[in-house]
């Protein structure tokens, strides 16, 4: 298996794009899950549908709005237009911005479900004990989900890595910007140098096996220890 210099370019610019949105999603994801976990309010079904929304819609679609969204006509673009950023399209930052909404449901989701599996209890008893909301969130909450927040990072940083429609409606193929491993791999596809993708595609494959590995393994077992 020989990878090339640009082969290694592209795996750690993923590697870049996947770590960034993963700790990105963290500060965005956790405060969604906690609401959508724990909210009374009638909006949870809609946000949590537009949050789940990428699951099923084709990455092409969600890349085409993303496009618009981010381009000199949209409101996106005149807004870092107006900050002197310029356009997002076809930038390294712009990937992020589409591999957040891209990855999202994979931080949010197992969140949500490590929120919802904490209850009631354990916050009222801090709620005695005069904790404040944000202090039981933080010493009670956060500690008795960390499961779920290694889950959620690992599942986030995983499909990050694994991205193409996306990134390649909004990346474009610029080497070293935005040519991440899948489309260095589809470049190579299309270019017929088979061996060259198979390395390279072999990576990915041996990388996404060991993280769902990571996953079983490390994923506790409610029954242990009764």
């Amino acid at each position: 298996m020989i990878l090339t210099e640009s082969d290694l370019q592209a795996i750690w610019l993923t590697l870049r794009l996947a770590g960034i949105v993963t700790a990105l999603l963290l500060l965005i994801g956790t405060p969604i899950a906690w609401w959508l976990a724990r909210g009374k309010s009638w909006w949870k079904g809609p946000v949590g549908a537009v949050v789940a929304l990428p699951l099923v819609l084709p990455p092409s679609v969600l890349g085409f709005y993303l496009l618009l969204a981010m381009g000199p006509d949209g409101p996106v673009g005149k807004f870092t237009e107006a900050l002197g950023i310029g356009p997002l399209p076809f930038t390294f930052w712009g990937l992020v911005v589409a591999s957040v909404f891209y990855s999202m449901p994979f931080m949010v989701q197992p969140l949500q479900t490590a929120f919802e599996a904490i209850g009631d209890r354990p916050l009222e008893v801090a709620a005695t004990l005069r904790a404040s909301p944000l202090d039981a969130f933080f010493t009670v909450a956060v500690p008795l989900a960390l499961p779920g927040f290694l889950t959620a990072s690992i599942m986030t940083f995983a499909h990050t890595v694994g991205e193409f429609g996306v990134v390649l409606m909004i990346g474009g193929n610029l080497p070293g910007t935005t040519r991440v491993a899948s489309v260095q791999i589809y470049d190579y596809v299309e270019a017929l140098k088979y061996a060259q993708a198979h390395s390279l595609a072999a990576v990915l494959l041996i990388f996404s096996f060991l993280v769902l590995l990571a996953l079983h393994v490390w994923r506790p077992n409610p029954g242990k220890g009764r």
